[in-house]
């Protein structure tokens, strides 16, 4: 965004006149703002009432986190033309094309981790954590847990797809429709047992492994793998929802669901993923907004 008078503000590039150091990944960075009379009104309009002093911004999202903005559908009628298993109606094979959204659309606009937590590509999702647990971690790195409704519409897109891929069920393009073994809720209850039985059931893959797998945002895995634990913004029964499904035969779509379980379980096949705010400060890749006098061109 560029402002009055040559002003360069999140991460836009600034007038090849105007002084200022190039934004990174990887360290904070620096827009230098002269101070013109029409500078000093813009940033007091921003709320930066002190020139002279640094502002701390982002620059977008920070690093490993998508943006996304878009409208999100409360209710969208998705009709299935085959399922694979006619008797529960729980995964269909093929989706006939989104119908239009028929209610009030709600814009959203928010940053969204890349990959399932630990949102690293190449490593497996954490699993066996509550949802106060995932609450509190991403609290840590300045997060949040996403919105059930956020968390939807960065998997589905503005095309509303069934699917993050599209209309058609893939157990090719994501990690879905594996044997499910029993687990044995004893051993998994048991500390001294858990670790084993987690990992004999285990049918997780690495973050990313699957490049097909990825939302019209640019999201990866968001249907199958691990559940993410996400904010039941209905707050009914539980302030906790299950979004996406795992890698087990389940549900596995973007729309769906699961508020069976409360803020207290945890489970061999469940993880999350984290979102914050745009434009929220951010500890690891601020932008540092600072004032200097104006310097002649030479």
């Amino acid at each position: 965004m560029v402002g009055l008078a040559g002003v360069a503000l999140l991460g836009a590039a600034p007038p090849a006149d105007t002084p200022a150091d190039s934004p990174s990944d990887e360290g904070p960075s620096s827009v230098v703002i002269p101070t013109t009379a029409a500078n000093q009104s813009f940033l007091a309009n921003a709320g930066i009432k002190t020139p002279t002093a640094p502002v701390m911004l982002t620059t977008g999202c920070p690093a490993a986190m998508m943006e996304v903005e878009g409208d999100y559908c409360p209710f969208v009628e998705q009709k299935c033309l085959r399922w694979l298993d006619p008797e529960s109606k729980m995964r269909c094979a093929e989706f006939a094309p989104t119908s239009e959204c028929t209610t009030h659309v709600q814009h959203k606009r928010f940053c969204i981790d890349a990959y399932e937590y630990p949102n690293q590509p190449g490593q497996k999702p954490l699993v066996m954590k509550t949802w106060h647990e995932a609450v509190s971690v991403c609290a840590s790195e300045g997060k949040r847990l996403c919105g059930d409704s956020e968390w939807t519409l960065a998997c589905e897109g503005q095309e509303r797809l069934p699917y993050p891929y599209g209309y058609a069920r893939s157990a090719e393009a994501c990690n879905i429709d594996k044997p499910h073994p029993d687990p044995n809720e004893h051993l998994i209850a048991d500390p001294r047992t858990r670790d084993a039985e987690v990992a004999r059931l285990d049918q997780r893959d690495p973050s990313g492994a699957r490049e097909a797998c990825v939302s019209p945002y640019g999201v990866h895995d968001m249907t199958g793998n691990v559940d993410e634990w996400v904010a039941n913004e209905a707050n009914h029964p539980y302030k906790s929802g299950l979004k996406g499904g795992y890698w087990g035969p389940v549900r596995d779509r973007c729309r769906p669901m699961t508020t069976a379980h409360d803020e207290n379980f945890a489970f061999y096949q469940i993880g999350f993923r984290c979102c914050s705010d745009l434009g929220a400060p951010s500890p690891t890749a601020p932008t540092l907004v600072t004032a200097q006098p104006d310097i002649p061109a030479t």
